[in-house]
């Protein structure tokens, strides 16, 4: 079977992926879907949630369906038709879907502590400092994402670049920079640790980091789940032991992250969005 065939099959299997409730629960009937992001992963995904989704079927009398997006701009159609009642978040989708679809988050996720938001280059690299990207070729990641996309670009403000390339995923991201296809990259410390050990045969040098922490990742709700229903699933989630809780990545009784500057740069970088397909790009906010 051919890698499309797979992927399709794997996406096929995941939108129909559901469980039925054991046990009734009055008054708490019909489907939740269940976002996150994937890049790839697909039996592993499954049994990730498998427990969970079990779960809170049997306490809300649901039909669970687990419904990944394998990039940030698809997770972003989702949220943009509320297609999903609950979202197991990154930074960069939760503020969006905060700020701009009505999205409330219930529990902070189980996150790389001191994310940071870097840029880099090859170790051979001439380029020392930030704005020496004035008319170079950057590599960054997916909209959506915070590390790899709203912070370099706030980062960016006021150069010039001569092109920008989205990379599908952080380490396409690294490989582009060591092929010599763009001059630097952006990816947070946590992916530049795991992946640039992938890449042995190029040396990388941190360029730049951002001084500004990223919030962890949240799970939210969605606008679309009615609002007694919403303080029902959170009660249930919240009862969820913790142990299990942390297979699919959030702290049923953590502190939810403040937003405000994660949803500021969102903004900002927002006024520049129509520039970025332009050559030269220009990223000069209106």
């Amino acid at each position: 079977m051919s890698w499309k065939l797979s992927r399709r099959f794997f996406i096929l299997q995941m939108l129909f992926l559901t469980v039925k409730a054991c046990q009734s629960t009055p008054s708490y009937e019909g489907e939740l879907t269940i976002g996150s992001i994937s890049y790839g992963g697909g039996e592993e995904l499954i049994n990730q949630y498998a427990k969970f989704n079990r779960y809170l079927a049997e306490k809300t009398k649901s039909h669970i369906k687990l419904e990944p997006a394998f990039n940030e701009n698809k997770a972003i159609e989702r949220l943009e038709s509320r297609a999903w009642s609950l979202v197991f978040a990154p930074p960069g989708l939760a503020a969006i879907a905060i700020s701009r679809h009505q999205y409330v988050p219930l529990f902070p996720l189980v996150g790389v502590s001191n994310l940071r938001s870097i840029f880099v280059v090859r170790k051979d690299s001439p380029i020392v400092e930030l704005k020496q990207l004035q008319n170079q070729t950057v590599a960054l990641g997916q909209p959506g994402s915070a590390t790899g996309y709203y912070f370099p670009l706030y980062n960016l403000f006021g150069l010039t670049l001569s092109d920008i390339m989205f990379a599908p995923t952080p380490k396409t991201a690294l490989e582009w920079v060591a092929e010599g296809k763009a001059a630097a990259g952006a990816v947070s410390i946590a992916e530049f640790n795991l992946y640039s050990s992938q890449l042995q045969q190029t040396q990388f040098r941190i360029l730049y980091t951002d001084p500004h922490y990223v919030p962890s990742g949240v799970v939210l709700i969605g606008p679309n789940v009615e609002r007694n229903r919403q303080e029902y699933i959170r009660k249930v989630m919240s009862e969820f032991p913790s142990v299990l809780a942390q297979e699919v990545g959030y702290v049923p009784n953590g502190k939810i992250p403040d937003y405000q500057y994660m949803i500021s740069v969102v903004e900002r970088v927002r006024l520049i969005t129509p520039k970025l397909q332009n050559k030269p790009v220009r990223l000069i906010p209106n």
